[in-house]
């Protein structure tokens, strides 16, 4: 056998991503369609009213081509997988259904979008532990429950940032997450600020930082979600009440 040049070992193909790695990569899709909505939203000089189509049309293709990625994996049937599926299905049907609609009610549409994705990854990657028992190694550096917490928050769309860099202000809805914690997984490059990017705390007010998960953040996450609850750095937040509150820097 002719064996490769040694210079074509240095170049080596990353593999693709898993089922539940697209799944959340798709999450931060919606929640970047969401923003771009809020902020034509509030946008006084009333910009093209369908601008949103194009994107919500790839929106409901790349939902479509991750239902096909979980199918791939061939799982044995069960109800959280078919509930999970479900719910990505409803979700390419409602993206599609946004097209024929303004940009307002094309937003509510998809409000819930990133919430139903993550959802839907827990489940799948649940499934995908039970079904084949779990070999997944636990990271070197497993994440502190904040940590774990945070990643889980900002796959929402949960979280956005204001201020300076000296001082920031976190504003997230369900569960507090600290801007400590924000730096530490930033330091780590797991996540990362979008400048101006998410809609205004209030009106006539200047846009937000979205904080986003970066390609090494969405493999921690999923890592995170693949593990065996008993062994998992912090387990998703509960429900609680949806109110918005901001933390001061410290």
């Amino acid at each position: 056998m002719t064996r490769p040049p040694a210079d074509a070992l240095l170049f080596e193909v990353p593999p693709p991503p898993t089922p539940v790695e697209r799944l959340l990569s798709l999450a931060a899709h919606y929640t970047e369609h969401n923003d771009r909505l809020d902020l034509l939203l509030a946008d006084r000089a009333k910009p093209e009213p369908r601008a949103h189509v194009t994107a919500a049309q790839d929106l409901a293709t790349e939902t479509l081509a991750a239902i096909k990625a979980v199918h791939n994996e061939r799982l044995y049937a069960s109800a959280e997988l078919s509930d999970a599926v479900v719910r990505l299905k409803q979700l390419a049907y409602l993206c599609t259904a946004s097209t024929g609609h303004g940009p307002q009610l094309a937003r509510e549409l998809t409000a819930l979008a990133p919430e139903a994705v993550l959802d839907s990854a827990t489940r799948i990657a649940g499934e995908i532990r039970r079904r084949r028992w779990s070999s997944t190694p636990r990271p070197d550096e497993p994440l502190s429950t904040a940590q774990h917490t945070a990643l889980h928050e900002i796959a929402r769309g949960h979280v956005v940032v204001t201020g300076s860099t000296d001082r920031s202000y976190v504003h997230h809805r369900t569960t507090r997450v600290l801007i400590s914690t924000l730096r530490s997984l930033e330091a780590n490059d797991l996540i990362a600020r979008k400048a101006k990017s998410a809609a205004p705390a209030y009106i006539g007010g200047s846009p937000q930082d979205r904080v986003h998960l970066t390609s090494a953040g969405v493999t921690a996450l999923a890592a995170a979600l693949a593990l065996p609850p008993a062994t998992t750095a912090g387990s998703p937040p509960g429900p609680a009440p949806r109110t918005q509150t901001a933390t001061r820097g410290r």
